[in-house]
């Protein structure tokens, strides 16, 4: 097996939920060994959470790791942003510019400008660029996507995807929640809320199954907690070009919801079902047939197979997901494959992402009026 490659992070320190998430992730498959970090603007903050999760190399500023690591012999491979939104731009054009390979959580940035001038420098640079659309990692999302490239679903005409949360029914960003106050704060999230936060994974689900990315939409957004500044809500209906239908939808104020991640695709032949909270199963239903229970652990597809990791019976979830795409991220830069490998999603998925957010937006302040996805 070739060496473990070296991973820096910036953001995730004492306290951060995602950032535990990525450290956790990179290491299930022991691609990744984190040496080095910039977990905090704070020098004093940075140091003591680098020292209790045992990275070596402490940094409180993005720009000196970028330069210092990227001129070390043993220097990292690739750097993992784990930030508020609004600092992923400028961290990974540091990374970029030193020829370090990137791995960011989603959205890729808070404007499509920003968005399009990474891909465009991850470009030039020849540098892989990872964005961390979780949900895509599961065995059978993976062997979803399959059927439906095999034509097993026929001529795919419908599209419903949703993503229902309540952690924010409540005004809780006004109680010590330090999740939801950066999280519903446009300056730190954008001008998306829920929609850059839940609904764009819900957007990239839909895309990566079906390999069909929408031409135009009609969407409303809504803030239902008094005086919050952001979106909590979002329904949009999608037309695609092959003349396929989509409705999407995505709420963190939908009461008794946790974290109900849906995907239903219908074609002339069969339609399927993949619920993110049962992510061990897939449900296939033929055209005037019964419906058929697919289990993660009898499936043989190679899509499948290249993302199971355990024996049939024992589950597989969240975190194992969000490995895969570690996994498949390093075998990318080992590989030089530095536009995917058809799996990974890559930076142009993430510009995908904040076109979609853009037309939403758009269309949202027109009444919603049909707006054309660019």
């Amino acid at each position: 097996m070739t060496r473990r490659l070296r991973l820096g992070m910036v953001g995730g320190g004492e306290g951060a939920f995602i950032g535990a998430v990525h450290r956790i992730a990179a290491r299930i498959d022991d691609r990744f060994e984190l040496v080095a970090g910039a977990l905090s603007s704070d020098p004093q903050r940075a140091a003591s959470s680098a020292a209790a999760i045992g990275i070596a190399r402490s940094y409180a500023d993005f720009r000196e790791m970028a330069r210092t690591e990227a001129a070390r012999e043993d220097g990292i491979d690739a750097v993992a942003i784990v930030t508020p939104n609004h600092l992923h731009a400028r961290i990974a054009t540091a990374f970029l510019e030193a020829g370090i390979h990137v791995i960011c959580d989603k959205p890729l940035a808070v404007s499509l400008d920003e968005g399009e001038a990474l891909a465009r420098l991850a470009r030039e640079k020849g540098l892989v660029f990872a964005v961390t659309y979780t949900y895509t990692g599961y065995p059978l999302v993976r062997h979803a996507r399959a059927l439906v490239q095999a034509g097993a679903l026929g001529d795919v005409r419908l599209v419903n995807v949703e993503y229902a949360q309540d952690w924010l029914s409540l005004p809780v960003e006004h109680q010590s929640n330090r999740q939801a106050a950066w999280r519903t704060d446009p300056a730190l999230a954008g001008p998306a809320g829920c929609l850059g936060d839940i609904g764009t994974h819900a957007y990239q689900l839909a895309e990566y199954v079906t390999g069909m990315r929408p031409s135009e939409v009609s969407a409303e957004v809504a803030t239902f907690v008094p005086n919050r500044p952001i979106d909590d809500h979002v329904q949009a209906m999608l037309r695609y070009a092959n003349g396929a239908r989509g409705m999407l939808w995505a709420s963190q104020v939908a009461a008794g919801e946790e974290n109900a991640l849906r995907l239903r695709v219908y074609g002339t032949k069969a339609g399927l079902a993949f619920d993110q909270q049962n992510p061990n199963e897939l449900w296939i239903t033929p055209l005037g047939g019964a419906s058929e229970r697919i289990t993660r652990g009898r499936v043989q597809s190679a899509e499948a197979l290249h993302a199971t990791r355990v024996p049939a019976g024992h589950p597989e979830g969240y975190l194992e997901a969000f490995a895969q795409l570690y996994t498949d991220a390093a075998s990318c830069i080992e590989q030089g494959a530095t536009q995917g490998d058809g799996w990974l999603t890559t930076v142009d998925d993430g510009v995908a992402g904040l076109r979609f957010i853009d037309a939403v937006l758009t269309s949202s302040r027109a009444n919603a009026a049909w707006v054309t996805i660019e």
